[in-house]
């Protein structure tokens, strides 16, 4: 298995740093880091190394910036729903995030949608969409 790389972004880097320091933990903590590697980066400074991950994963206010400056990107971007960022669980971003991937080599769209959540900022579920809505299924992209 590859090293999976996300990038999770807010608008300054203060929210994303710290949730992802505390999934970093909870990946050495499951001796998970030759699969996967989560860092954090202001919105700002995104452009600087975007290239570098597989997956860049933001809070949800960044949504129209992303639909402004980053559409045109070969990197999959994703605006995680309200109540997920916000809890932030390794397992859950971690799936969400091979889905956006497999999404995305399809669609070559950004920001990437899961079928059904084109409006993020009513999107409700604070777990991954496949175990939210079961399968792996991702209906006709």
């Amino acid at each position: 298995m590859n090293l999976l790389k996300i990038l999770i972004c807010c608008g300054g880097g203060f929210s994303s740093s710290y949730v992802t320091t505390r999934m970093q933990k909870q990946i050495k903590e499951n001796h998970l880091e030759n699969q996967v590697q989560i860092d954090f980066s202001p919105f700002s400074l995104m452009h600087e190394v975007i290239d570098q991950y597989d997956v860049v994963m933001c809070c949800p206010h960044l949504l129209m910036e992303i639909k402004l400056h980053f559409k045109d990107t070969g990197v999959p971007l994703y605006v995680l729903p309200p109540r997920m960022y916000g809890l932030m669980k390794l397992t859950e971003i971690v799936d969400d995030a091979k889905g956006v991937i497999d999404i995305y080599k399809q669609t070559k769209q950004n920001p990437v949608y899961f079928p059904g959540e084109e409006n993020i900022l009513r999107v409700t579920r604070i777990n991954s969409y496949r175990h939210t809505h079961g399968g792996k299924d991702y209906g006709d992209i």
